[in-house]
């Protein structure tokens, strides 16, 4: 558990454009910053980061928060680990005590196995280091491919023993369990039930988040040993925290020298990697023997849309260059390709030349990926006609998925000089091919829509067998109406763990989160609405003091978010929506520490459907119609809250006349005349508060 003290001290120091930076390249905007959005597939700058309200926000795709909450949603962290990441990086000193076995029992799968694979790196590294076989097998095969002491440490390079069972013996006695040893891969068990290790025998090779966290491993076996080895190497299973498709070897390395240079080289294995680092071109990632894929190009783009392919001058190299360089294109990344001297990889090139010279040849020998294209491709057809005619439909191809028309442009009347062919024919075809591309993903977007309206419809079944409700009787046409009960005063609650399962934020009028169920008809959705208005007014001035008229009519001052409380409690109402309550909960509970105000409060809280709705408000989604007021609306606050507060009792009034309407039409409430008494008698008090609310509040020129 972490201290307040030290939360405090973390959320002080994390300035939110440090902590986007390390994951997004950004650029100045006004006041703010903006790049692509790490959270979908951008294809132009909608991420946006304020430092002076310390939060960030994709215009795009909705999401964002604070710098705890950037962390937990980008890392898939926890509250508390988010906090741990943050004060890594800003050097604030956290005190923790060792974890009981009871406590790493009860941890999150997530947690347990990076905790698990975090471990095993350092058992790794501490076994080849310094221990006599480590250092005579593990620590001598590193050394003989030249790599330096620090070079090792730098990517936790390690040994894994040469016994059967030495890791998860090991594993045990630091109290994990097998579960978590065979989820990550590091061990698995034979059909006797003995536990054995994947690895051993084995240099290893830790994959490592952008975060910093081990999520996966990769085991080269040995020289001596790889006769007769159908796998040199072997690598972490997928798993909850690892899926090789979607990562690339060396990025958590590379990720500042990539932002800072504008420019990511890409190669295939992981001593390419390590020799560039040694040379110094520090800006290397490594795909790792599968094909570049869309979630791998998406990563890059985070940080840079400037790549250089470096593969083997061989006949392998070039097919590799030509496979990966449309979908960077489809990305928009700018491709260049380099192809090493024959006889050379990365690795062996990088470890005859320095940082400089390197940079010096990838200067002078890459090729724009056109200009590669048709001078390999057209030198493999030669004089045969249609195979020339192959060359060129492949080549307009690949123009014609660069979503940049001014860049097509250039590239197609560079392709006519090159291959001597008319530049408006070539233009012509690569709209035909542009617009059968769209036709085809077109198709594929409908099939798949529909997969998932099928599945959506599916779901919504089954909510629907499982909700519970009362029923009312409409009997002015004979049908049944499902609605939830009828009153101002029941509090509609789910527990924490139930509510953060089922919430979403609707594209309704409201926009607020919370249960579906509740918004089931018009006054409920309405009310909604009021509640994210007074929320906002909460994130933004809760702790601020307003002055207002007590029940004698006296001159008080008191705090915006105790002034909404009292309203609400005099008139027995409560928030329609489970967040929306926590939130006030919890504002009431802290607003009064010394130095605390709201939007601190949830901007930092645990809760990342807290951290969301709080930045939205913060970035103003959602507003208060200024019709009704002049200048500033941090100027007008006591003015603003007075006239959604009357709103929204409006709303509930007239949600309140409506149900009661529905119990007298009941014949059952009829046949009654005791209980259809009270329901009129309740009726007639509320259209009475109905007519004074309206005298108060005239035209309704509050808008959401």
């Amino acid at each position: 558990m972490i201290d307040r003290q030290t939360v405090d001290r973390i959320i002080d120091a994390a300035n939110i454009y440090d902590v986007v930076s390390d994951y997004v390249s950004l650029r100045r905007s006004g006041t703010s910053y903006k790049g692509l959005c790490p959270f979908h597939d951008d294809k132009t700058p909608s991420f946006y980061v304020n430092p002076a309200k310390g939060v960030c926000k994709c215009f795009a795709c909705g999401k964002g928060g604070s710098a705890v909450g950037f962390i937990m949603e980008i890392e898939q962290m926890s509250y508390p680990e988010a906090l741990k990441h943050l004060a890594k990086k800003f050097n604030i000193e956290i005190k923790e005590e060792e974890l009981s076995k009871e406590e790493i029992k009860i941890r999150g799968e997530r947690e347990r196995m990076l905790a698990v694979n975090n471990w095993a790196a350092e058992f790794f590294h501490d076994y080849m280091l310094n221990t006599s076989m480590g250092q005579a097998v593990g620590l001598a095969y590193f050394r003989s491919r030249g790599f330096r002491d620090d070079i090792i440490a730098k990517f936790k390079l390690g040994y894994a023993p040469d016994e059967w069972d030495a890791l998860a013996k090991a594993a045990k006695l630091k109290g994990f369990k097998e579960d978590v040893l065979v989820a990550t891969s590091l061990a698995f068990k034979k059909d006797n039930g003995q536990l054995t290790d994947k690895f051993h025998g084995r240099v290893m090779f830790p994959w490592f988040s952008l975060s910093g966290q081990v999520i996966g491993f990769g085991g080269r076996v040995l020289d001596s040993r790889t006769k007769g080895v159908s796998q040199k190497y072997v690598n972490s299973n997928d798993s909850e925290i690892y899926h090789k498709l979607q990562e690339l070897y060396g990025l958590f390395q590379a990720k500042k020298q990539i932002a800072k240079e504008q420019l990511v080289y890409m190669v295939e294995g992981y001593t390419d990697v390590l020799s560039m680092h040694q040379c110094g071109v520090e800006n290397v990632v490594a795909n790792s023997g599968t094909a570049l894929n869309d979630a791998q190009i998406h990563l890059l783009k985070r940080f840079t849309n400037n790549i250089t392919l470096i593969y083997d001058g061989d006949d392998a190299g070039i097919h590799a260059a030509i496979r990966g360089t449309d979908m960077l294109l489809a990305q928009n990344m700018n491709v260049k390709v380099l192809l090493l001297p024959d006889g050379h990889d990365p690795d062996s090139f990088a470890r005859k030349h320095s940082a400089q010279e390197f940079k010096d040849y990838v200067a002078k020998n890459q090729t724009d990926f056109i200009i590669f294209k048709v001078n390999h491709l057209l030198q493999d057809a030669g004089n045969d006609p249609r195979k020339r005619s192959e060359v060129t439909e492949n080549i307009l191809f690949s123009i014609s998925i660069i979503p940049d028309e001014i860049v097509r442009s250039a590239y197609i009347h560079e392709c006519a000089e090159l291959m001597n062919m008319d530049e408006q024919m070539l233009m012509r075809r690569c709209v035909q091919l542009r617009k059968a591309n769209k036709e085809k993903k077109d198709k594929e977007r409908e099939q798949e829509l529909a997969r998932q309206q099928r599945l959506e419809q599916r779901a919504e079944q089954q909510d629907e067998q499982q909700a519970t409700g009362q029923t009312v009787q409409n009997h002015t046409d004979g049908h049944e109406v499902q609605q939830p009960l009828p009153t101002t005063t029941q509090e509609h609650r789910q527990p924490k763990a139930q509510r953060q399962a089922s919430l979403t934020t609707p594209s309704d009028v409201s926009g607020a989160a919370t249960d579906s169920r509740l918004v089931s008809d018009k006054w409920s959705s309405d009310i909604l609405g009021m509640e994210t208005l007074i929320m906002r007014m909460v994130v933004r001035y809760g702790e601020q003091t307003i002055t207002m008229e007590d029940e004698q009519g006296e001159q008080t001052q008191v705090r915006l978010v105790n002034w909404i409380q009292q309203q609400l409690d005099v008139d027995q109402m409560k928030l329609i929506s489970p967040l929306y309550s926590e939130m006030m909960a919890d504002a009431l509970q802290h607003v009064n520490e010394p130095g605390e105000s709201c939007r601190r409060l949830f901007l930092t809280s645990p809760d990342m459907q807290v951290q969301k709705v709080a930045s939205d408000m913060l970035n103003d989604k959602y507003r208060v119609d200024s019709t009704f007021y002049t200048g500033e609306e941090s100027e007008n606050i006591t003015e603003i809250i007075h006239r959604l507060m009357l709103d929204y009792k409006y709303f509930v009034v007239r949600r309140e006349i409506h149900f009661l309407k529905l119990q007298l039409a009941d014949k059952s409430v009829a046949a009654e005349s005791e209980k259809y008494m009270e329901v009129l008698k309740r009726y007639k008090f509320f259209t009475d508060i109905q007519k004074q609310l309206a005298k108060f509040l005239g035209e309704k020129i509050i808008s959401v």
